[in-house]
């Protein structure tokens, strides 16, 4: 069993090059060990910035220390970095177009037990309307790093949401079928494409192993690119399919589902179900307790599946 949440590969990969780019800053909100970034901190003090409490102030400082040559990585939860800092990731970060990377820790419903005061249910919608504003969410520790290391060679925004848990491997160590902003297309069926982001590829995959043995056919697409969404393999994943099933730790509005609507509708007209959270306060709770209760789950996955077919 994985022990190793994302954001603990994220602090594994910038340190690996921080020892050799001098450049790379890492700032917090005082949020250090909630983002696995203690161990940076510790081996990197001049790399390192803590600013408090001071979600705009995060923002607007890493993106004053991009304009003048560093390459920021700001991370903060969720939840407020996509909310309390929103205008500076719009206009220091995004409209300035400045080397910028805000990591979203424990997004989603990481903070379950906390409510809806650090559920992050909007995040994906905010910062994908942003113009220059990239949004990814890596689905398990490889492709996280996968994801950092090839963030680390450009100079332009992004948005990173991770989890606060461990995630079960979805890819093997050495054996991650990734590329930027192309979307990995994880099994291929006829019946029914499932295409899914973050935390939800685990389950979906698991999903698609028992209907297989029923003998329905799922493509399944891990869209960990958001925006820019890969329009060419949503497209084919529907043509090819009755119907069309997303699936994300988000609000229904404005997220994976919703682009994934606008798509299929402009290419190729299909049903689309969107699995989310509701438009409400969710439950308090797990995660697990959380997806569960909604059917953001194999089971739940299954069984819209099977009712769609039907």
């Amino acid at each position: 069993m994985n022990k190793i949440p994302n954001r603990a590969a994220i602090c594994q990969v910038l340190m690996e090059h921080a020892r050799e780019d001098r450049d790379i800053v890492v700032l917090c909100s005082d949020s250090r060990g909630s983002a696995s970034l203690a161990p940076f901190a510790e081996a990197f003090p001049g790399q390192f910035v803590e600013v408090g409490i001071a979600e705009q102030d995060l923002v607007g400082i890493a993106a004053g220390l991009a304009k003048c040559g560093k390459k920021s990585f700001a991370a903060s939860p969720a939840c407020f970095l996509s909310t309390r800092s929103y205008e500076q990731a719009k206009v220091d970060v995004a409209y300035s177009n400045t080397n910028v990377k805000l990591i979203g820790i424990s997004g989603g419903v990481s903070y379950g037990a906390l409510g809806m005061s650090h559920h992050s249910a909007q995040d994906i919608a905010a910062m994908s309307a942003i113009p220059n504003m990239r949004v990814y969410l890596p689905s398990d520790r490889h492709q996280t790093r996968c994801l950092m290391e090839a963030l680390l060679q450009d100079e332009q925004p992004a948005y990173i949401r991770v989890g606060r848990n461990p995630v079960e491997d979805v890819y093997e160590e050495d054996r991650v079928p990734f590329v930027m902003d192309k979307a990995t297309v994880l099994t291929e069926g006829e019946d029914v494409a499932v295409i899914a982001c973050g935390e939800m590829v685990r389950p979906a995959l698991e999903a698609v192993g028992r209907l297989r043995q029923e003998g329905i056919g799922v493509t399944l697409l891990d869209m960990y690119c958001v925006k820019p969404m890969d329009t060419e393999a949503v497209v084919r994943a529907a043509e090819r399919c009755k119907a069309v099933i997303t699936m994300e730790e988000h609000s229904h509005y404005g997220g994976l589902g919703a682009q994934v609507s606008q798509i299929v509708g402009a290419h190729c007209p299909r049903r689309v179900v969107n699995l989310a959270l509701p438009d409400a306060p969710v439950i308090t709770g797990t995660s697990k307790e959380v997806f569960d209760t909604y059917g953001l789950n194999a089971v739940g996955l299954i069984k819209w599946v099977c009712q769609l077919l039907k």
